[in-house]
């Protein structure tokens, strides 16, 4: 269950470094595309890892 939260946080940060790319000159028009890629990634990764934090959170008790 560890392993698979520190993934998710480690393709968060994929996510963060994929946002914050710097512009290349032949990689220039694909900015905007990895930009919106990023913002998917740390949607679904943080909603993921959300998940799984409420559900260890009740299974608990």
């Amino acid at each position: 269950m560890n392993q698979i939260s520190v993934l998710f946080l480690a393709c968060i940060l994929a996510g963060f470094a994929l946002v914050h790319m710097p512009t290349v000159s032949f990689l220039a028009g694909l900015a905007s595309f990895f930009h919106v890629i990023g913002a998917l990634a740390i949607l679904v990764f943080s909603i993921a890892i959300l998940y799984l934090g409420v559900k260890a959170l009740f299974t608990k008790f």
